[in-house]
């Protein structure tokens, strides 16, 4: 599944997100996303990305790639919107139906896919089951991106750091990816 396009917006009276993305097989996918969901996914993601970046770098350079590649992502998104916005194509296809579902709980972690590193992002439903969504960096960071533009919008606060969010960081063997949940 590989994703296409991806759209969300601010729903003032449930205070929730409407998150969608559609993929080149034509199909599309709809959920809620809470306030304490969408703060997660922001700080784990972020998080993540430079604990995997400082494998390869000191910790203050991988910060400041991280944040080098979120304003080259912004500035893209700027010049591309003011060329021609572009406009979200609903799929044909809903595999878990038209109306959107409410995501439970998110977890996150890096793993190599090939010789990229991908963004595991498991959104847990109800009843327990869940969908994986592997993205790579201009995909991860693009998403991320809308993600904290609506979290502005909706006025949340800022973005708490992962040991403060109240979730934990696992403790992984010297080497290992970071993962958290």
């Amino acid at each position: 599944m590989s994703i296409k396009q991806f759209n969300a917006s601010y729903l003032a009276p449930d205070d929730r997100l409407l998150f969608r993305f559609n993929t080149s097989e034509d199909t599309e996918f709809r959920f809620w996303f809470t306030r304490r969901v969408t703060l997660f996914i922001v700080a784990a993601t972020s998080h993540l990305l430079v604990k995997n970046l400082e494998q390869s770098h000191t910790p203050e350079a991988a910060k400041a790639i991280a944040e080098f590649g979120e304003e080259a992502v912004k500035a893209e998104r700027e010049r591309r919107e003011s060329v021609k916005p572009e406009t979200y194509l609903p799929a044909n296809n809903y595999p878990l139906g038209a109306d959107p579902v409410l995501v439970m709980d998110v977890k996150c972690s890096f793993e190599k896919q090939d010789s990229e590193d991908m963004l595991s992002l498991d959104l847990v439903l109800p009843g327990g089951a869940n969908i994986n969504l592997k993205m790579a960096g201009p995909t991860l960071q693009a998403m991320c991106l809308l993600l904290n533009q609506l979290r502005e919008h909706a006025s949340w606060g800022d973005v708490p750091q992962v040991a403060e969010a109240g979730e934990s960081v696992e403790d992984e063997e010297e080497g290992a990816k970071p993962s958290v949940h």
